[in-house]
């Protein structure tokens, strides 16, 4: 697209987040595809709920181009420590596999999981140091 110096832009606060934040994926997927002719994108998400029908887990993340990333995973503070994180995590890692994915990434910082993480065959790629200060914010892979 040529530069019409011209025209005036502005740039303008996102009245709806949600719906801002899916049209830029949209595009970078649409611009992404046209570039490496992959076009086998799917995103993903499972859920864990209690008795009473609470959400008490969930993992979300897209499959693309052979990898996988997990984006989201949370597990509530009074159900952690009882395997549901590892149970969503295997379901993550069969979504992977159904999709022929290879590697599974994740991003997490040192108050969060990298340890759960490298526990379930995860291998630390890198660490950005101070990232809040004090803290450090991992990047890790595992191939499948």
């Amino acid at each position: 697209m040529a530069k019409d110096m011209s025209t005036k832009y502005r740039v303008e606060t996102g009245e709806d987040s949600h719906q801002v934040i899916q049209l830029l994926d949209d595009k970078i997927y649409e611009y992404n595809s046209a570039k490496t002719h992959q076009s086998n994108g799917a995103l993903f998400s499972r859920i864990v709920k209690a008795d009473g029908g609470e959400i008490i887990a969930g993992i979300a993340g897209w499959t693309w181009a052979g990898a996988c990333e997990i984006t989201l995973f949370w597990v509530h503070e009074g159900f952690r420590e009882k395997g549901i994180g590892t149970l969503l995590l295997e379901a993550a890692e069969e979504e992977a596999r159904n999709k022929k994915c290879s590697r599974i990434l994740v991003k997490s910082y040192s108050f969060q999981a990298p340890h759960f993480y490298e526990r379930h065959g995860f291998v630390v790629e890198h660490i950005m140091e101070n990232f809040p200060e004090g803290f450090s914010y991992y990047t890790l892979m595992k191939m499948i």
